[in-house]
């Protein structure tokens, strides 16, 4: 278990992090998310042992690894780290980087030689590098490179694993590629995971939480689909799955826009953040379009992407604009066509309203 407690991270005047707070049980797989400049390498550098904070402390296993007053190395750490831009010695053999934190790691092959040998060969295979053993950096691909770092990270079997945006450097079909063996070495070493990434859908696709940070500070740490399905702000319900901010009224559990005040929605679990600013939060799938004569609000189509499996549609209504994914096989519609729309799922009605 390692904890963050309450540590923030100043330069000079400046406000890096704002009283962390965060917990990262034994095997468990991370995802720190949120914009360039939110804190999250930050976070990590903190974890790694690179810096030390301004307040508060880190422990693991009830060992404070940094406080303010002492900060404990990272060769002294029971960590591995993959870095962005992989960090290949262009001297090394792929088996030579996996041999070098045997020997100089926490926890360093102490045994003979054939032992050393032996971890060496059971990591390369675990990736699958054990037939490029004795290639260097330049002789290796993209994916392979970033292997070879995976595979340096943890050949100690580190109990916390640090993972600095690994796939960024990588093309679209070889990141996807990636994730499954990032996945793959999760379940084999069970190794804790912090994942830092700005690629909200890489956080969704592999871990078990996701932290979305902002500004230095979480606005908020759940499941994936908790996180897709219930944000708690604002900037976790457009920073992670674009909704739309649909402006109105809450009365009770009962919701009724702005743009359609013959329209009724019902509470679908929207977080009392949203309620308190009168916003419902709607995801772009939870729209549904119909033809302009149709009951509901009406918008205006000024942006339509095609995108294989759906369809992505920009609808200006009102002074707002909606974005709107619909199903290839759903009706067609056309920039500048009049539209209807409606939620779906939640049952329209009209007439008495509910009061607090």
């Amino acid at each position: 278990m390692i904890k963050v407690n309450h540590v923030s991270k100043k330069y000079g005047s400046f406000t890096a992090l704002h009283a962390i707070d965060l917990e990262i049980g034994d095997g468990e797989f991370i995802a720190v998310l949120g914009p360039s400049g939110c804190g999250k390498t930050t976070l990590l550098k903190l974890l790694a042992g690179f810096m030390g904070p301004t307040d508060g402390t880190i422990s693991m296993d009830d060992t404070v690894l940094a406080s303010t007053k002492h900060v404990l190395p990272p060769e002294k750490r029971n960590i591995g780290m993959v870095f962005q831009s992989f960090a290949l010695w262009p001297h090394m053999t792929v088996a030579e980087h996996v041999k070098f934190p045997l020997s100089y790691h926490p926890n360093k092959v102490k045994e003979g030689r054939k032992e050393l040998q032996a971890r060496i060969d059971k990591v390369l295979k675990l990736v699958g590098l054990d037939a490029l053993a004795e290639r260097y950096p330049s002789e290796l691909s993209g994916g392979q490179k970033q292997r070879v770092a995976l595979a340096r990270a943890i050949a100690p079997l580190p109990n916390l694993l640090l993972m600095d945006e690994p796939l960024s450097a990588l093309d679209v079909e070889l990141r996807m590629e990636m994730r499954k063996e990032i996945q793959k070495l999760h379940r084999e070493t069970k190794a804790s995971i912090v994942f830092v990434t700005h690629d909200q859908g890489e956080a969704l696709a592999i871990a078990d939480k996701i932290v979305v940070m902002n500004q230095g500070r979480i606005e908020q740490i759940a499941p994936p689909e908790v996180l897709y399905t219930r944000p708690e702000t604002e900037f976790v319900a457009t920073f992670v799955g674009k909704c739309n901010l649909v402006k109105g009224q809450w009365r009770g559990d009962q919701f009724v826009p702005t743009i359609d005040s013959d329209n009724v929605w019902h509470d679908l679990g929207v977080a009392d953040s949203f309620k308190t600013s009168g916003i419902y939060p709607v995801r772009p799938e939870q729209f549904q379009l119909m033809a302009a004569d149709s009951k509901g609000m009406q918008g205006v189509v000024s942006f339509v992407q095609y995108q294989g499996h759906e369809i992505q549609y920009t609808v200006e209504v009102g002074e707002a604009t909606w974005t709107i994914h619909e199903s290839v096989v759903a009706t067609r519609f056309e920039t500048g066509d009049v539209v209807g729309i409606s939620l779906k799922n939640a049952p329209k009605q009209t007439g008495t309203i509910v009061s607090n």
